[in-house]
C-alpha cells in the first residue's frame, strides 16, 4: 500500500503570494489555453476498460497517480497543477488525498462524469465551471471541501490548510478575503471547525465589505466576532 500523503498541497500553497497577500483564485478560468476539445459523438459510450487504460497512462507500478503522473495528467487536460483541486471538488470525487489518486478513486470520479479519455473530460469543463459558479452548487462544494481537506482522524481543519482552501474557494470572489487571511495569520486559532467553516461562507455572502450590516448580536461564531472587532480597530487606527 502506498503511504498516504498528508492533505497539504504545495500547489495549493502557491496561491499565497509574496508579502502574505494572495493571488486571486481563477475559478471561472482554471484551465490553460488549449485547442478545442474533439467533439465526442453520442455513440461513444463510456467504457470502464478504456477508462482503466487511461488511468494506467499516469499511474505508477503501485497503481497510484503520484506527483509526476498528476503533472502529466494536468498538462494533458490543460489544467494548472495548483488548480486541480478545483476540478476534483467540482465533481466531488471522494479522493483520500489532494492530488494522489488510486485506481478506485479514479474510476469512481470518471464514471460519475462518464469520461474515459482526455477529450471527454475537456468537454465537461463548461459543466464543471457552472458547478463552481452556481450559488447553490458552490455552497455544496464549499461544504464538501471541509471533509475533503481535513485529516480523517481529525474533526477540524488545521489553520494552514483552512487558509489555503479558503484562498482557492473564496479568494477571487470575497472582497474581504485578503483582510480575513491576515487576521487568521496573526490570530490565536490553530484549527477551524466545521461550524466556523460553514459560517465563513455565509459571512462572505451577507456582510458588507465595510462591515456596516454586521449584527453583533447575531449567531456568528466567536472567530468572526473577533475578526470584525480586529478589523474595526484597524480601520480607526
Amino acid at each position: 500500500m502506498p503511504v498516504k500523503k498528508k492533505r497539504k498541497s504545495s500547489g495549493v500553497a502557491a496561491a499565497v503570494a509574496e508579502d502574505g497577500s494572495l493571488k486571486k483564485c481563477k475559478i471561472s478560468s482554471y484551465c490553460r489555453s488549449q485547442p478545442p476539445a474533439r467533439l465526442i459523438s453520442g455513440e461513444e459510450h463510456f467504457s470502464s476498460k478504456k477508462c482503466l487504460a487511461w488511468f494506467y497512462e499516469y499511474a505508477g507500478p503501485d497503481e497510484v497517480v503520484g506527483p509526476e503522473g498528476m503533472e502529466k495528467f494536468c498538462e494533458d487536460i490543460g489544467v494548472e497543477p495548483e488548480n486541480i483541486i478545483m476540478l476534483v471538488l467540482a465533481w466531488k470525487l471522494e479522493a483520500e488525498s489532494m492530488g494522489f489518486f488510486t485506481k478506485e478513486e479514479w474510476l469512481k470520479g470518471m464514471t460519475s462524469l462518464q469520461c474515459d479519455c482526455t477529450e471527454k473530460l475537456q468537454n465537461k469543463f463548461d459543466f464543471l465551471r457552472s458547478q463552481l459558479n452556481d450559488i447553490s452548487s458552490f455552497k455544496n462544494i464549499y461544504r464538501y471541501a471541509f471533509d475533503f481537506a481535513r485529516d480523517k482522524d481529525q474533526r477540524s481543519l488545521d489553520i494552514d490548510t483552512a487558509k489555503s482552501m479558503l484562498a482557492l474557494l473564496l479568494g477571487r470572489t470575497w472582497p474581504l478575503f485578503s483582510v480575513f487571511y491576515q487576521y487568521l495569520e496573526q490570530s490565536k486559532y490553530r484549527v477551524m471547525n466545521k461550524d466556523q467553516w460553514y459560517n465563513v461562507l455565509e459571512f462572505s455572502r451577507t456582510v458588507h465589505a465595510d462591515l456596516s450590516n454586521y449584527d453583533e448580536d447575531g449567531a456568528w461564531p466567536v472567530l468572526l466576532d473577533e475578526f470584525v472587532e480586529w478589523q474595526k480597530v484597524r480601520q480607526t487606527s
